[in-house]
């Protein structure tokens, strides 16, 4: 059934920092006391949960019989206006342990009904995750972290982490404490602080999808764009070889570079070829392993 009413909530929940993590719910207009199962998106390095036509996917998702919860991970740096990189001293810091302890800070919220619907029962016992990049990588690493996850969607998703550290990064970190990362789509130089590197090299085991991924039982789809010029789609192509899923797929769309062809902001009347394919494949892989 494809449902023609989406009921959009806003709100947040605390970090185990006590930071804000800002989230919307989006859900179909369906009868009171309906099940539904449960969609979390994840955003990517230098991402936010409002970026381009994000917001569309959540629709898209939610009409197709979904509960999605997007959120902004609490340090990301993306502050209260939810569009710009207003809190640097946050984002200095974004280590993948804190990106993994708020999706867990997100899973548990539903779980306590801290967020839930007026009408529908959110369904913890049936969540999927779909992650964008960075977002992609870690939600690996949560999918193998937290039961709750029964089905795993990446987009362009990085393997490793840890392998895209460059030298000059490292020696800045070693020299002086921080490097600085360029926001190609706004100019701004972000520093990032040594803490993250530390964090991620310290706990590889742990934090790197390369890692986890051999854990994941779970139906599992990875997605990228033959043309994607940040993310290489090998990476893609390496998690899917390591997942021992019994239901994984891999499909590589063409002419598709690391977003899909999709740019912020977005206000074209109709998504390119590349990203309405990745939708499509997407809902069609939660509607068979999820519902």
């Amino acid at each position: 059934m494809n449902y023609s009413t989406i009921k959009k909530t806003d709100g947040e929940i605390s970090s185990t920092e006590g930071l804000p993590i800002y989230y919307d719910l989006l859900v179909p207009g369906v009868e009171s006391g309906t099940v539904l199962p449960v969609i979390l998106f994840v955003h990517g390095f230098k991402g936010f949960k409002d970026w381009g036509a994000f917001p569309d996917l959540y629709e898209e998702l939610a009409r197709a019989g979904f509960a999605v919860v997007a959120f902004n991970l609490s340090l990301n740096g993306v502050g209260s206006g939810m569009l710009e990189f207003d809190q640097p001293e946050l984002f200095r810091r974004q280590t993948f342990s804190q990106d993994l302890q708020d999706v867990g800070s997100v899973i548990e919220a539903l779980k306590s009904k801290e967020i839930q619907s007026e009408k529908a029962v959110l369904d913890t016992d049936r969540i999927g995750i779909l992650g964008h990049s960075r977002g992609g990588h870690t939600a690996i690493v949560a999918a193998a972290e937290y039961s709750e996850i029964q089905c795993l969607v990446t987009w362009s998703a990085v393997a490793d982490y840890n392998k895209r550290w460059s030298k000059e990064m490292i020696s800045n970190w070693n020299k002086q404490g921080y490097t600085n990362i360029l926001n190609s789509r706004t100019g701004e130089s972000l520093p990032l602080d040594k803490i993250v590197y530390d964090d991620a090299m310290e706990n590889a085991d742990r934090l790197m999808a390369i890692k986890r991924v051999p854990e994941l039982y779970i139906p599992s789809m990875f997605i990228a764009g033959k043309s994607d010029e940040t993310v290489p789609f090998s990476e893609s192509e390496v998690l899917y070889r390591k997942s021992p899923a019994d239901e994984k797929e891999i499909r590589l769309i063409e002419n598709a570079g690391h977003t899909f062809e999709i740019s912020h902001p977005f206000n074209e009347k109709d998504f390119p070829p590349a990203f309405s394919e990745a939708l499509d494949l997407t809902e069609g892989w939660f509607l068979d392993h999820l519902r």
